[in-house]
């Protein structure tokens, strides 16, 4: 553990809300090649108990950071999972040590394409490594020993944060005792990396990213990024939820304009998705955090058996799936249930009715609320 601290830098308060460290490493990443230094940026809610075995890490989705119940800094905005996190809540700090980091590739504060390379003291734009899912959970794990904390009472995640779920439970089984994956799915699909693809190409394609060196001058690539952001949002809803809400309403006019403003209410919704997007987020970090969950693919190291990803482990599992999510269809939850059947694991599964797709899992659901609480609560 003390092998990664970088005494320099071993000065702060490591608890507590918008927390940064830089550790000294090496990550070794997927490809082979040595990655150091690591920063991060966290933060952590609730006390860590005497025995440090009460602690509840959660990992956010792609464009998630780690203000999970604080206010963002940025945007002014609640944390993004206030509704599961918070006193009296699912996840409460008057129960848990609950820790949340920002993911590697990142652009608020953990090391991604934005952070200053050290060997050139410029931004590292296209120089930073391509980067996995595993790469992200072994970064973690060496801030989790900076941090004193072997074990996870439990992981919980949805969306991207599912998939790092999974990967914490069968790259360190033995430091996770229970895992809560919502809304996932053990791999990409050639659907799900063809919208990332639209995307990165709408990025790439903006002659303001200037092969991702940008960072020197004042123009960003706003459009591509936009673009990006507006096609994969799509994606995170529903049919019946944009219908219920926008239908084929026209946007502040009586009639179609016959041009190619934003006639319809969902075009005009779709906008502000993107131009908001581009605020708060790095196109770069945006190209390496869409590969990697590309890259995705927890059955791969096994010769495609799932089930022998999770040989011998002794976590306990509860998946949950929304019945209108596209995106990560309630099939690639029942496969993974299937594969850790498979495994004698200790799992269970819901599916839960939403019209809001994929996005479900960050809204208003008191069944998922109440299914987690009951979760994390039958352990204790």
């Amino acid at each position: 553990m003390a092998a990664y601290m970088d005494r320099a830098q071993n000065m702060d308060e490591k608890f507590g809300l918008n927390r940064k460290v830089r550790l000294l490493g090496p990550l070794t990443l997927s490809n082979g090649a040595q990655f150091a230094p690591l920063e991060f940026a966290y933060e952590s809610y609730g006390t860590l108990n005497e025995a440090r075995d009460n602690a509840v890490l959660i990992c956010h989705a792609l464009t998630g950071d780690h203000y999970v119940a604080s206010t963002h800094p940025l945007t002014g905005k609640p944390g993004w999972w206030t509704r599961m996190v918070g006193e009296g809540k699912p996840i409460d700090p008057a129960k848990y040590f609950i820790l949340c980091i920002n993911v590697l590739g990142s652009c608020m504060g953990s090391s991604g394409p934005a952070s200053i390379d050290p060997g050139t003291d410029a931004p590292y734009g296209m120089e930073f490594p391509v980067i996995t899912i595993n790469d992200m959970v072994a970064a973690q794990a060496i801030l989790l020993d900076h941090l004193g904390i072997e074990t996870l009472a439990a992981i919980v995640g949805g969306s991207m944060g599912g998939m790092q779920a999974l990967a914490w439970c069968t790259m360190f089984p033995h430091r996770v005792k229970s895992a809560v994956v919502i809304a996932s799915a053990a791999r990409h699909s050639a659907q799900n990396i063809a919208f990332h693809e639209v995307g990165r190409q709408a990025i790439m394609a903006d002659p303001n990213w200037q092969s991702g060196g940008y960072y020197h001058g004042d123009a960003r690539p706003s459009a591509g990024l936009a673009v990006a952001r507006m096609a994969a949002h799509i994606t995170y809803l529903s049919e019946a939820g944009l219908t219920e809400k926008f239908g084929r309403q026209l946007q502040d006019r009586e009639s179609k304009s016959f041009g190619f403003d934003a006639d319809f209410q969902v075009e005009s919704y779709l906008r502000h998705q993107g131009i908001s997007f581009v605020e708060r987020f790095d196109a770069n970090s945006y190209l390496y955090i869409t590969r990697a969950m590309d890259y995705f693919d927890l059955a791969e190291p096994h010769g495609g058996n799932l089930a022998a990803a999770f040989h011998g482990t002794k976590t306990r599992f509860c998946f949950i799936s929304f019945d209108t999510d596209w995106l990560y269809p309630t099939s690639e939850s029942r496969r993974i249930v299937q594969a850790l059947n498979a495994a004698r694991a200790n799992v269970s599964f819901v599916e839960l009715p939403s019209a809001f797709g994929h996005d479900s899992f960050l809204l208003d659901n008191p069944d998922m609320n109440r299914i987690v609480a009951g979760f994390l609560e039958a352990q204790q």
